[in-house]
């Protein structure tokens, strides 16, 4: 029994992840400005910036995309499927500047290229991906164009509507001035621990959230009449999407910020009914709203349903919500093992199974929001360290952070995480853009030691990015299951391909609905694999 119990310590140790930091040695070495970096005066210094994995040239590779604040400009880095990322961003057309915040990815012209749309301080941007050469700014030409000044934050594409093209949804933070925004230590809401730091969000006035249709490759503004812009009294800011009620039908929830969660149900008639409180996501498990920043969707405990992690406030702890059925929730955190760490300030977060055993583990990263914070010289850090849980099977999580790597061991003051395949290995990178630093590459020193699947999925009848699509995998005598989304996390962008582990299994069954309704079965997929899988036919290994 002694022996047998060390050998499953042995393994268990064998299995971490061993996370470095490899952005410098990949070529991802530029800054990312956000404010201040000692004291930041206005709350919008501290809420940027989003990260993204996409593969815009179509080679079968991410490439990374940066957003920046003010100071500096966006930057898409092309792989050369080397282990090395190479700045491209002026000759993609992408070198933007102001007060970025999001990012998010989709076909929006079904053209077979990834678009994207970059959310600001500001106005918004759609790119249109040129065959892969370069983007093109068509924000106008596409009836994108805001008439105001908007505090724009997380995004997603969707097809809403299941109509074939894709939709957009666009957060709002809140009403923000320079001429007219409070100093630190003017009223109530411009304090932290005695110290007299940015306003906000209390104290500032709402903004209401955007829903945009696509009309054949140009939008219309339909928040109004789609129910998403109506009675606002939240602060916006992670957008996650998914069909959580399982009716086939894409949801969207949005994390938000000292103010109540929001969970908008598709009411499969062009309509959304906001139903966050009524069904369990909007409060913790005492009825506090939280302080909301980035989301996740998973099936963490293996039952077949969407169930949703956010990350919240330091003196907070996170959230995770299990889906019981049908869209309702229950909050699970101190069940699951996720109550402990209450110090951080959560930011981008994902659901990634490191290890491929077949259990989806979580990965967050942190930073204050007030750097000030350092001359109170206790546990409450500016820059602070990322937190990876390791999913121990039936419901429960172990935080593992200590023995990640030495990755998981620096300090940044991180907000967008992005969670990709770089090389197509089976083992899953994490980009991480970190306020007035470089960003981070987080890339396992081992392998996993699970096999494992990446699918990548081309609609024909539905969207070209088969955004919605819900898949499952069955192997090992176990099913998993996860969809294809735009956006998450916190204003970020990750693999639109499905990374799946299957633990020893040699072959997998993969189901597919397609948001078109037709539903697509294959057998006996040999693993560790990319697997194409085109809409209505057989897929291709790669």
């Amino acid at each position: 029994m002694r022996y047998a119990a060390l050998g499953v310590a042995l393994l268990a140790v064998s299995s971490l992840p061993d996370y470095r930091n490899v952005a410098q040695r990949a070529g991802l070495v530029h800054v990312f400005p956000n404010g201040g970096d000692t004291a930041k005066r206005y709350i919008l210094e501290t809420t940027g910036s989003g990260a993204a994995f996409l593969d815009y040239d179509n080679d079968g590779f991410q490439d990374a995309f940066l957003v920046s604040g003010e100071g500096g400009t966006n930057r898409l880095y092309r792989n050369d499927q080397r282990g090395h990322f190479a700045e491209v961003t002026a000759a993609a057309g992408l070198g933007r500047k102001g007060w970025g915040q999001g990012v998010c990815a989709g076909d929006y012209d079904n053209d077979g290229f990834t678009d994207l749309v970059v959310t600001y301080w500001g106005r918004n941007v759609l790119y249109r991906n040129l065959e892969g050469r370069r983007f093109l700014d068509v924000t106008g030409r596409a009836r994108l164009t805001q008439e105001r000044t908007r505090y724009n934050t997380g995004c997603a594409f969707l097809d809403y509507d299941r109509d074939g093209d894709l939709d957009l949804f666009v957060a709002n933070y809140l009403k923000f001035d320079f001429a007219t925004a409070p100093q630190p230590g003017a009223n109530p809401y411009c304090w932290y621990r005695n110290l007299p730091v940015n306003c906000g969000p209390r104290g500032l006035a709402f903004d209401s959230n955007l829903l945009y249709r696509n009309d054949g490759g140009v939008f219309t503004d339909v928040s109004e009449s789609a129910g998403v812009a109506t009675g606002q009294q939240s602060y916006c800011l992670g957008v996650l999407t998914g069909d959580f009620t399982g009716d086939g039908w894409t949801d969207v929830f949005v994390a938000c910020d000292q103010t109540p969660s929001l969970l908008y149900v598709n009411q499969r008639d062009g309509r959304f009914s906001e139903e966050g409180l009524l069904r369990g996501v909007a409060l913790d498990e005492h009825g506090k709203a939280l302080s909301g920043m980035g989301a996740a969707a998973g099936d963490y405990d293996g039952d077949g349903r969407l169930d949703i992690f956010r990350t919240n406030f330091s003196d907070e702890r996170e959230t995770l919500y299990r889906n019981r059925g049908e869209g309702e929730f229950d909050e699970t955190t101190s069940l699951a093992g996720l109550a402990h760490n209450t110090r951080f300030v959560g930011w981008g977060c994902a659901f990634l199974d490191f290890d491929n055993d077949g259990w989806k583990d979580l990965l967050l990263v942190n930073g204050h929001v007030f750097p000030e914070v350092e001359k109170l010289k206790i546990d409450i850090r500016y820059k602070d360290r990322a937190i990876l849980y390791r999913n121990l099977g039936g419901g429960r999580f172990a935080d593992i952070s200590e023995s990640g790597g030495a990755a998981m061991r620096e300090r940044h003051s991180a907000r967008g995480l992005a969670v990709g395949d770089t090389d197509n290995d089976g083992s899953l990178e994490a980009l991480v853009n970190n306020q007035n630093e470089p960003p981070s590459l987080f890339a396992a020193a081992r392998g996993p030691t699970g096999n494992w699947m990446i699918l990548d999925l081309v609609g024909v009848q539905t969207n070209r990015s088969a955004l919605g699509a819900r898949v499952r995998v069955t192997a090992g005598g176990r099913t998993r299951i996860d969809e294809v989304r735009s956006g998450g996390s916190y204003l970020s962008q990750g693999d639109l391909r499905l990374h799946f582990g299957v633990a020893r299994a040699p072959a997998a069954d993969i189901e597919v609905e397609w948001p078109s309704g037709t539903k697509q079965t294959l057998r006996a997929v040999p693993v560790n694999r990319v697997v194409k899988i085109l809409e209505t036919e057989k897929p291709t290994g790669g």
